[in-house]
């Protein structure tokens, strides 16, 4: 495949995964946060599994921005880095814990999915994190005007939920994307 067409592709790739984001945050917001967090953190992991790190991380980068100028989520701009960062953290522990496993045709599916277990385990407790100590512990204390009822919500909007959704979204791309790739073929153009 030419450069060009390599990077035509990387871009449609990465625009898909960023309209699927963005409308699943616009579809599922009335369902909860539960609901929403999940098929974010799902949709997360599925790109850095189906098109890879680079990709991956231009969707966590740049979701938060369009969800923030479509569907007017987070209600404080101070906090998309926050959730850029939270977002970057899960598709880069992922990645970094589970390597190329995904794609080893030669490997087994038992060893395949143990290694994603535990990077999207790891991944979660990662974003959580970040989440939390980034939002609730910074963020929070330098947002001017906020009222002691916002931080009570966005307390506990950015704390164990974070985990939870994370944990059901990525557990529910190691479960299906690899089956999916097997299922379709699927060749990957991006090896990095």
């Amino acid at each position: 495949m030419s450069m060009n067409k390599s990077k035509i592709l990387w871009l449609a790739q990465t625009a898909i995964f960023i309209a699927l984001l963005v409308s699943a945050q616009a579809i599922t917001r009335s369902l909860g946060q539960f609901v929403t967090g999940s098929c974010v953190n799902f949709i997360l992991a599925s790109s850095c599994i189906l098109i890879g790190f680079p990709s991956a991380a231009a969707v966590a980068i740049i979701s938060p921005i369009f969800a923030f100028l479509l569907i007017g989520t987070p209600v404080f701009p101070m906090l998309i880095p926050f959730m850029m960062a939270g977002n970057l953290s899960l598709v880069a522990v992922i990645r970094l814990i589970s390597g190329k496993a995904f794609l080893d045709s030669g490997s087994r599916m038992s060893t395949l999915y143990i290694r994603l277990g535990v990077a999207a385990v790891c991944g979660s407790a990662v974003k959580f994190f970040v989440l939390w100590a980034g939002i609730v512990k910074i963020a929070l204390l330098l947002i001017p005007d906020i009222k002691p009822p916002q931080i009570d919500a966005l307390t506990l909007t950015f704390s164990w939920p974070q985990l939870v959704t994370a944990l059901i979204g990525s557990a529910l791309a190691i479960v299906i994307m690899p089956n999916l790739m097997k299922a379709l073929k699927y060749e990957k153009i991006h090896r990095n």
